[in-house]
């Protein structure tokens, strides 16, 4: 038990380390293009970030499931990577199919890949929040809202 959780309290702070360095790098990427953003037309600019971040989220979603995948296929808790992969897919996202199962003496990783999941999409929203409040903010500064 206590080697589960030990694995999982290091996988929870690696993806989160990854979704942080994530956040980092479109918090610069959001500097750099300060001046584009406040000059008009501001709409189709808003478009392009929203989209553009909303890509840079799922990326992070995708190393994350990668990290819990590689870690599950390597203890060896699944034979093959695709099992790893689609367990920690389904788990990650709370989805919980049940079609898959973890091996008894590794099961407690199931609810730490899920709690891990919970934090990130929380996380990743707060991260879309700010994207769009920065952005917005941004562009009042330039002079208006027209497009």
């Amino acid at each position: 038990m206590l080697l589960q959780l030990t694995i999982g309290t290091v996988l929870i702070l690696l993806t989160t380390t990854v979704a942080g360095m994530g956040f980092l790098v479109l918090e610069k990427a959001l500097d750099r293009v300060q001046n584009w953003l406040r000059t008009p037309p501001h709409q189709p600019k808003l478009l392009v970030l929203l989209i553009g971040s909303v890509f840079w989220v799922l990326m992070i979603v995708t190393a994350c499931v990668w990290i819990w995948a590689v870690a599950l296929w390597l203890l060896p808790v699944f034979i093959t990577m695709e099992a790893s992969v689609y367990f920690s897919i389904v788990a990650f996202t709370t989805l919980g199919f049940g079609d898959i199962l973890l091996p008894q003496d590794w099961r407690l990783l199931a609810g730490l890949t899920a709690v891990n999941g919970l934090l990130m999409f929380g996380f990743l929203t707060a991260m879309l929040v700010e994207v769009l409040r920065r952005v917005r903010n941004t562009q009042s500064e330039g002079g208006g809202w027209t497009s």
